[in-house]
C-alpha cells in the first residue's frame, strides 16, 4: 500500500521570486567582487582551526618564530607545527625564510593581525 507524501511546500521558502526589487539592487551593488570574496574564504578557512589561530595569534605582534619555537608554543610536534605552517603560506597569510637549518615564519599582511585581533575583542565581550 502506498502512502501519500506531504504535498505542502516549507514555510521558509518563497513563493515569489523577488519581492523587494529595489532593496535587491542595492544589496546586490554593495556586494563585493568575486575577488574580495575569494579572498576572505581563503582567510577565513585558515582561521577555521585552532591550531592555525594559535600560530596567527603568535605571530600578530609582528614578530618572526622558528617552526620549532611555534611547534613548543603549540605544544606539538615540529611535524604537525610545520604543516600548519605549510597551510598558511599556501594561503599566502605567512611568509618565510631560512637561515641555516631554521625556517622563520611572520606574518605576510598585518591586516591578518587586525581581523583577528578585533574578532578576539567582539567575542571577548
Amino acid at each position: 500500500m502506498q502512502t501519500k507524501l506531504n504535498q505542502t511546500k516549507p514555510d521558509d521558502i518563497c513563493q515569489i521570486r523577488c519581492f523587494n526589487a529595489e532593496l535587491v539592487a542595492q544589496v546586490s551593488e554593495a556586494m563585493p567582487g568575486d575577488d574580495l570574496l575569494e579572498s576572505t574564504q581563503i582567510l577565513f578557512s585558515a582561521l577555521a582551526d585552532k591550531s592555525r589561530l594559535k600560530i596567527l595569534h603568535a605571530l600578530s605582534n609582528g614578530q618572526e618564530l622558528c617552526v620549532c619555537d611555534l611547534a613548543v608554543t603549540l605544544d606539538v610536534s615540529i611535524a604537525a607545527a610545520s604543516h600548519h605552517l605549510r597551510k598558511l603560506r599556501d594561503l599566502k597569510i605567512l611568509k618565510y625564510r631560512n637561515d641555516g637549518k631554521l625556517a622563520y615564519y611572520s606574518l605576510k599582511d598585518q591586516r591578518v593581525a587586525n581581523i583577528l585581533n578585533y574578532a578576539s575583542i567582539q567575542l571577548g565581550e
